[in-house]
């Protein structure tokens, strides 16, 4: 483009077999949930445009970065995700059932040490998973979290989340001064 800045993935310093590798695993990612939306039926000729479709709207969403997801780290990820979204539902759950347990809602101030990328936007939408947390607000240096009981030890969980997204996207956290109510 005259006069210009071209956007490329290698002006991104991000190799070309990097790229191939997100479109592809995009695109088997989004044939998976087309196939299983279908059903299984054969309608792959509109299931196509979808894809397609998807995958464009995807890259203008989420350009292809150059840290890659982590087998290890999915795995521990994956157990993490699973423990705590039970903990976190069954929390709220007696909460709103048992009228005794105590309700002390605040908003807490955690600040990230995940750089800004797809890693820290990753663990912003995870947030929620922790029991009684919810994302509020993303600032430049660091996320509000609404809790329903200020007394748990969501500082520890954040840290917890934030050093297993780390390990997920295989990226360093900077130091950082923790949570602090806000």
């Amino acid at each position: 483009m005259p006069g210009g800045t071209e956007f490329t993935a290698m002006s991104m310093g991000i190799s070309a077999k990097a790229v191939a590798g997100a479109l592809f695993g995009r695109a088997a990612f989004l044939a998976g949930v087309w196939w299983i939306l279908a059903e299984g039926a054969p309608s792959w000729a509109f299931g196509m445009l979808v894809i397609l479709f998807a995958l464009g709207a995807s890259l203008l969403i989420a350009p292809p970065h150059g840290h890659h997801i982590r087998l290890v780290g999915l795995v521990r990820f994956a157990v993490f995700f699973l423990r705590e979204s039970l903990r976190g539902g069954v929390d709220v759950a007696l909460r709103a059932l048992h009228p005794r347990l105590p309700l002390a809602p605040a908003l807490l101030a955690y600040d990230l040490r995940l750089a800004p990328g797809p890693a820290r936007i990753f663990m912003v939408n995870v947030v929620s998973l922790l029991p009684g947390t919810l994302s509020a607000d993303l600032s430049e240096s660091g996320l509000s979290v609404h809790v329903l009981d200020r007394n748990l030890p969501v500082q520890h969980q954040l840290q917890a989340l934030e050093q297993r997204v780390a390990m997920l996207f295989g990226v360093s956290l900077s130091p950082g001064k923790g949570a602090h109510h806000g």
